[in-house]
């Protein structure tokens, strides 16, 4: 598009049908923002044909919410085009595993009978089902990683207050859903601005592989998947593996994060967990550049709710202690849905995690936008 031979208006038409075919049964979207969206495609081309090159020039992508496309507004102005808002979860209901599109509960394009996780759930079930390359999320708890764990897509979830966040108990982070590494990347070269977006070149970086963080139980089944992609990354020369994760230990830390959203909850066993885990974090990544854990515990649950498992239990001490994490597609489980390995890096460390998710490919993620 930068190069004239597409037009905006023509690939943003082409998503919008996409969409108009897709979500009878995807369920993915809770608007559709036809006329707007080519329009705004339109605007776009001008920009190119006035000698401009936006960075991002007519991709389209969607944003999470209604509320989603202020927070958008750096992937505008690099020539994102909004195409409409992703479903989240609907009311009535404490789980937040899910989603409710404009027509129906939002379904997992892997097994219809399964939820794509959530809280971005149609943005990860859009991406997943090739409706577009890119999709906005945020994280709070697990909310960008689950869904791109239980989709089979990229989901990151960066710094905690490195962007702005709504957020009042500064637990939630911006993120993004992509079909793979590079165009996560893409994403955040636009959303980090000046800051480093490169790794210098250097030796693979020693990464350590824990399958519960020292206090959960995942499934064997999700365990055995994810760490065959870790090990798949070693053996590509992305990670130096350093053992295992006996040494790092942490405390459960729902009870924290539960007390931080529970208004006039007592702070005090709250702060006492969170600055454990980070002494103990802290420590862990003095001398280890990554962490690699599975995404979830399980695979997706039915649309019945996920019972008494918390998905998050693996990934919401990540959103106390403010480390940005990526899960990755890591094979499929024994339910045929996808599992997600989850790499957890230093703050401020997005790039690194980014260039290492760029050495993992599936069947499903060899193909890649490369935007």
């Amino acid at each position: 598009m930068r190069a004239g031979s597409l037009s905006a208006v023509e690939t943003v038409a082409r998503a919008l049908e996409r969409v108009r075919r897709a979500e009878p049964a995807l369920h993915a979207f809770t608007e559709v923002w036809d006329e707007t969206a080519l329009r705004c495609a339109a605007e776009v081309d001008a920009r190119v044909a006035a000698g401009e090159r936006p960075a991002l020039a007519g991709v389209p992508i969607g944003v999470k919410g209604r509320g989603g496309l202020r927070r958008a507004a750096p992937l505008v102005a690099a020539g994102c085009v909004a195409v409409g808002a992703t479903a989240v979860p609907g009311p009535g209901t404490p789980w937040q595993t899910w989603g409710l599109g404009a027509g129906g509960r939002t379904v997992n394009p892997w097994r219809a009978d399964r939820t794509p996780g959530g809280s971005s759930a149609g943005s990860a079930a859009a991406v997943a089902a090739g409706l577009v390359p890119l999709a906005t999320g945020s994280d709070g708890a697990g909310s960008v990683r689950i869904p791109a764990a239980w989709c089979g897509v990229v989901g990151l979830k960066v710094t905690n207050g490195r962007l702005p966040s709504p957020d009042r108990t500064g637990l939630a982070a911006d993120g993004v859903l992509a079909g793979c590494a590079r165009d996560a990347a893409a994403y955040w070269r636009v959303m980090a601005g000046g800051a480093a977006t490169h790794v210098p070149p250097g030796p693979a970086p020693a990464a350590l592989w824990s399958p519960d963080l020292g206090y959960d139980t995942p499934d064997p089944g999700i365990v055995a998947v994810a760490r065959a992609a870790a090990l798949r990354l070693a053996e590509a020369g992305a990670v130096r593996l350093a053992g295992d994760g006996a040494r790092l230990r942490l405390r459960d830390p729902a009870p924290a994060w539960r007390a931080l959203r529970t208004p006039g909850a007592d702070p005090a066993a709250a702060a006492r967990v969170r600055a454990l885990n980070d002494r103990l974090l802290a420590a862990f990544f003095a001398g280890t550049d990554l962490l690699l854990t599975p995404t979830a515990p399980t695979g997706p649950h039915g649309h019945d709710g996920p019972g008494d498992r918390y998905s998050t239990s693996l990934t919401w001490a990540f959103n106390l202690s403010g480390h940005p994490a990526i899960s990755i597609p890591a094979g499929l489980g024994p339910d045929g849905c996808p599992v997600g390995l989850q790499l957890v890096a230093r703050h401020g460390a997005e790039a690194l995690l980014l260039q290492v998710a760029g050495a993992a490919a599936t069947p499903w993620t060899a193909k890649c936008t490369r935007i």
